[in-house]
C-alpha cells in the first residue's frame, strides 16, 4: 500500500469510475434516441455508491429503465430526462475530482510537514 492509496482517495476513485460509467450509458441512451424499439438503461448511482463505500469491488451495470413513455416505434428515450442525468452525473464527477485535489493537498501538507510556522 503506498501513501497514494488511501482509503478516501480509493472511495472517490470508485465514485468517479461509477460516473464515467453513467455517463457513458446516457450518452448510449442519447445515441439511440431514433432506434425503433431501443430501451433506456441507467446505472443505479446512489445505490452503488453507498455500495462501493462499503466494499472494494461492488457490482455496477445499467438495467432498462421501467415506467418510461413508450413511443409507437417502441423506443422510450427522453432527451429531457437524459439531458437532466447527464447534467447531475456530471456535477457528481466535478464533486469527485474536486475531492480528491482536497485529499491530495491534504497528503502534500502532510509530507511537507504539516505547514505550521
Amino acid at each position: 500500500m503506498s501513501f497514494l492509496d488511501t482509503p478516501n482517495i480509493q472511495a472517490i476513485s470508485h465514485a468517479l469510475d461509477r460516473a464515467a460509467y453513467r455517463q457513458m450509458v446516457i450518452a448510449q441512451n442519447v445515441a439511440n434516441v431514433d432506434t425503433p424499439g431501443y430501451r433506456t438503461v441507467d446505472a443505479d448511482f446512489r445505490t452503488h455508491l453507498a455500495n462501493a463505500a462499503g466494499q472494494e469491488e461492488a457490482s455496477f451495470h445499467a438495467r432498462e429503465v421501467q415506467g418510461l413513455l413508450q413511443r409507437p416505434d417502441g423506443n422510450n428515450v427522453s432527451l429531457e430526462r437524459e439531458g437532466l442525468l447527464m447534467a447531475e452525473t456530471q456535477l457528481k464527477f466535478r464533486t469527485g475530482v474536486e475531492l480528491l485535489r482536497v485529499e491530495f493537498r491534504r497528503l502534500q501538507t502532510a509530507i511537507q510537514g504539516g505547514g505550521g510556522s
